[in-house]
């Protein structure tokens, strides 16, 4: 349905090399949140998407204006986690909520590497200092290692 109403969407993805029945190897895709969709739309749109596909989405809601509207993640929030979660990289760690902890920390930026542009806190997690891209109320995202002499302070 999206595709057909040409509206942008993303479902963080991780891809995993599988052997198949008949011995051969082939790359299988899976979402690596369990039902978790982005898609960009105004309200109208987001609230059209969930009525055309007969409430099988719920769409994340937040108070505006005294009203339970859409939620709005802001486009350059967005861009950053798509730059992580879709990076490839090994280590990723996902987490379904957003705790208060993941905004604990220093604020960086990444100046090089394979995450360069992305913004996030650093959380020390199992032991190991790792840059944490959050998109409030929904997920966030938790890089591997990332040496310190690739981290500005913001």
């Amino acid at each position: 349905y999206l595709n057909e109403q040409e509206i942008k969407s993303y479902i963080p993805c991780d891809e995993k090399e599988v052997k198949a029945k008949d011995g051969t190897r082939k790359t299988v895709r899976h979402a690596v949140i369990s039902s978790l969709l982005f898609f960009q739309s105004n309200d109208e749109g987001a609230q059209n998407v969930q009525k055309e596909l007969n409430n099988r989405v719920i769409v994340y809601t937040q108070q505006r204006d005294g009203k339970k509207k859409p939620a709005r993640i802001p486009k350059h929030q967005m861009d950053i986690f798509i730059l992580v979660s879709s990076s490839g990289e090994q280590g990723l760690e996902y987490f379904t909520a957003d705790d208060r902890k993941f905004h604990e920390g220093e604020h960086v930026e990444v100046i090089d590497g394979p995450f360069k542009g992305a913004e996030g806190y650093i959380h020390r997690i199992k032991g190991n200092r790792r840059l944490i891209v959050s998109i409030e109320g929904v997920c966030a995202v938790a890089t591997a290692y990332i040496p310190q002499p690739l981290l500005k302070k913001i």
